[in-house]
C-alpha cells in the first residue's frame, strides 16, 4: 500500500483508508472487517462521534486498541445528539469540541487522535473559536492534526485561511467532480483532500447495473443520464472500480480515499481493484464521458 502525506503535516496515510460508518455494531463482526483491512495494508481508519450515537467509535476502538501504534486514527466532532436521541444539533463551540474529544478518546480506547475533524460547518459559525479549540488540543497532545469535512467552498476557504488545518474531506468521484475546482485552493493552504463516496454508492463497482435499477439519479445526473453514463463507462474500461479509484488518486492534492465496507468481501474487492494497474491514457479517455459540474451554492 502506498502512502501520501496529509497536507504538510508530516503525517502519512495509506492511499485507501477505511471509512468506518458502515461497520456493523457487533464488535466481533466489525473487528473481522478491520482486521482484514489491516491485513490488506490499510492503516487509516476514520469514524465520527455522530455514527451510531458513538457506538461506531466503540467498535473501532475495540478492534484497534492493540494495534494503535501501527494505525492512523481519525474522528469528527460538531454534531451533538439531543438528549432524547431524536436527532442532533450543530455545535462548533470551543466548549463542545474540547469536551467531546475526551469522550471520543474513551470510546476509541486511546489517549490521542491522529486527526480530529470539524464535521460540517456554516458561515454563521465562529470558526476562529473552533480553530482555537483544535489548536489547544494539539498543544495538549490530545490530537496530532486537525481538518474539516465539508462540501461548502466558502466554509472551507474561511476555515483553511484562519488555521493550520491539514485536510479537507469531500465527496468526490467520477460522478461528482465538483471538488476539482477547489483542489488548488486547498493545496495553496498547505492542506490536502481526503475523499468519501468515491465509488458513488456502488454505482462505480461490479454491482453498477443492479444499483442503476434502484437509483433515481445521482447528484446532478438524472436517472436516464446516470444509466447512459455508467453504461458507457462499463463498456469502455477494463474494471470500473479500478478506474474509479485511479481517477481520484490521479490528483496530487488527494491524500487518500476513504472506502466504506460492511463486510470482509467488500474491503477485499476494493483492495483488489486498487492494486490493478490503470494507465494515464485510459483515465484521460473516460473524462470525455463525464460531466464536470461545479457547486452552485456556498460559493466564495
Amino acid at each position: 500500500m502506498k502512502k501520501r502525506e496529509l497536507g504538510q503535516s508530516g503525517l502519512f496515510v495509506s492511499e485507501i483508508g477505511l471509512g468506518c460508518m458502515s461497520l456493523p455494531t457487533n464488535k466481533q463482526e466489525a473487528k473481522k472487517i478491520i482486521d482484514t483491512a489491516i491485513d490488506l495494508g490499510i492503516s487509516y481508519f476514520d469514524t465520527a462521534d455522530l455514527y451510531d450515537k458513538g457506538a461506531n467509535e466503540v467498535v473501532v476502538g475495540h478492534a484497534l486498541k492493540d494495534k494503535r501504534q501501527d494505525i492512523f486514527l481519525a474522528t469528527k466532532v460538531g454534531n451533538k445528539w439531543n438528549e432524547d436521541g431524536s436527532g442532533w444539533v450543530w455545535d462548533s463551540s470551543r466548549t463542545y469540541i474540547t469536551t467531546q474529544v475526551k469522550e471520543s478518546l474513551v470510546r476509541l480506547q486511546t489517549d490521542y487522535l491522529d486527526l480530529y475533524q470539524l464535521h460540517g460547518g456554516t458561515m454563521e459559525d465562529d470558526l476562529e473559536e473552533a480553530v482555537d479549540a483544535f489548536e489547544s488540543l494539539k498543544k495538549e497532545g490530545l490530537i496530532r492534526s486537525y481538518g474539516i469535512s465539508s462540501i461548502r467552498p466558502n466554509v472551507i476557504d474561511r476555515f483553511l485561511s484562519t488555521s493550520e488545518a491539514c485536510s479537507v474531506m469531500m465527496q468526490y468521484s467520477m460522478l461528482d467532480r465538483r471538488p476539482e475546482e477547489w483542489f488548488d485552493l486547498i493545496e495553496g493552504n498547505e492542506a490536502s483532500v481526503v475523499t468519501r463516496g468515491s465509488l458513488a454508492k456502488g454505482l462505480l463497482t461490479a454491482e453498477a447495473m443492479k444499483r442503476l435499477e434502484q437509483s433515481k439519479g445521482y447528484g446532478d445526473y438524472s436517472k436516464e443520464e446516470l444509466i447512459n453514463t455508467v453504461s458507457k463507462l462499463d463498456q469502455n474500461v477494463e474494471d470500473l472500480t479500478s478506474m474509479a479509484l485511479a481517477f481520484v488518486l490521479q490528483h496530487k492534492q488527494v491524500s487518500a480515499i476513504l472506502a466504506g465496507a460492511s463486510s470482509q468481501d467488500q474491503i477485499k474487492s476494493t483492495m483488489n481493484a486498487y492494486h490493478q494497474s490503470v494507465s494515464t491514457e485510459s483515465i484521460e479517455q473516460v473524462k470525455d464521458l463525464l460531466r464536470k459540474d461545479q457547486y452552485t451554492g456556498h460559493r466564495i
